[in-house]
């Protein structure tokens, strides 16, 4: 028997979803939330503008200046472990050899490597002659940092007491690249393992630029937060939305309100911060959806952001936007 492929079913409920949300409407106008007391303020891969990025070093540095999320990626190693790397290979920017060389060239997929393998490699400073490092060259280098499994941050949050820290963890997939990444059910049942593990379910979003694995966190933990992701380029490209096509919708956040459907805790939108308007904001929050864009590093678009009401902001310099929320009188997560 020929089965049809996951995708073409996905899009075949494009116009199911299209009519329910269509029909919800009135109802998530006249529940739109108000704007949150607590300020979801995000450390972006740890807060990679301080520390090296989504390593132990900068997640124990963010919490100890207070965040209220700590945002970080996922992979999987060829022998099944869930770690924490926003590239799919190893990148020559911040990974240097046993012998304390960068790499001259991205590396092999982290999929392809044994959770031994990937720890091998130091990802504790990142090389300053890149244009990475120019970006970041406050950055406090830390030798000896290694890709963590994320079953290691879950244990130093506990270990740390902060009960009150957030985990906000994107899936790393590429539907144009898939050799390089697990399938995504491979990834997803491997990342709900670990939460279920640890505990920390009522904790944790899972974002992800590639949809298909929020329909599936979606189906099999309907109670876990879903956030949905989008760039310019994602929008154009319905591999990445899970066949359904903005134009079909009207308008972006139309679009994650039929993708998200039924959700049992709040659906996030999370946007490309430049890509934002105040009145996508707006519509967001009519359908009952919370924004908070990506990544938001300088002052002045943190205050035109905040002034458009957004749920949070993802930054790689948690410290100015404390400064920012602190000017304005807002509350500040404590630190640890």
């Amino acid at each position: 028997m020929t089965r049809t492929p996951a995708s073409a079913r996905f899009a075949g409920l494009v116009g199911l979803v299209g009519l329910a949300a269509t029909l919800l409407l009135g109802a998530c106008s006249a529940l739109a939330p108000a704007a949150d007391a607590t300020f979801d303020l995000q450390a972006h891969r740890g807060g990679r503008a301080l520390a090296p990025e989504n390593t132990l070093a900068a997640f124990d540095n963010a919490m100890d200046m207070g965040v209220t999320t700590l945002e970080l990626d996922i992979g999987l190693t060829a022998d099944g472990v869930v770690v924490i790397s926003h590239d799919t290979v190893l990148n020559p920017d911040h990974t240097r050899d046993a012998s304390g060389a960068f790499l001259t060239a991205s590396g092999p997929a982290i999929r392809t490597l044994s959770l031994a393998q990937v720890q091998r490699y130091d990802v504790g400073r990142i090389d300053p002659s890149t244009n990475y490092g120019r970006q970041f060259a406050k950055q406090v280098p830390r030798d000896g940092e290694r890709i963590p499994t994320l079953a290691a941050l879950f244990e130093r949050v506990r270990e740390r007491g902060a009960t009150q820290v957030r985990f906000n963890i994107e899936t790393k997939l590429d539907p144009g690249r898939p050799e390089e990444t697990a399938p995504p059910e491979i990834m997803v049942r491997a990342l709900l393992a670990e939460i279920d593990k640890a505990g920390v379910g009522p904790r944790v979003t899972v974002q992800s630029f590639d949809w298909r694995t929020l329909a599936l966190v979606g189906q099999w933990a309907p109670q876990l937060q879903r956030a949905y992701l989008t760039s310019g380029r994602t929008l154009q490209d319905p591999r990445w939305t899970g066949g359904l096509r903005r134009a079909d919708f009207g308008s972006t956040p139309r679009l994650v309100r039929a993708a998200a459907g039924r959700s049992e805790r709040p659906v996030i939108w999370s946007p490309a911060f430049n890509d934002l308007t105040a009145v996508q904001v707006q519509e967001a929050r009519a359908l009952g959806l919370k924004v908070l864009p990506w990544t938001v590093n300088e002052r002045a678009d943190m205050v035109r952001l905040l002034d458009w009401k957004v749920d949070g902001i993802i930054t790689d310099d948690p410290a100015v936007l404390r400064d920012v929320l602190r000017e304005r009188g807002m509350p500040l997560p404590a630190g640890r």
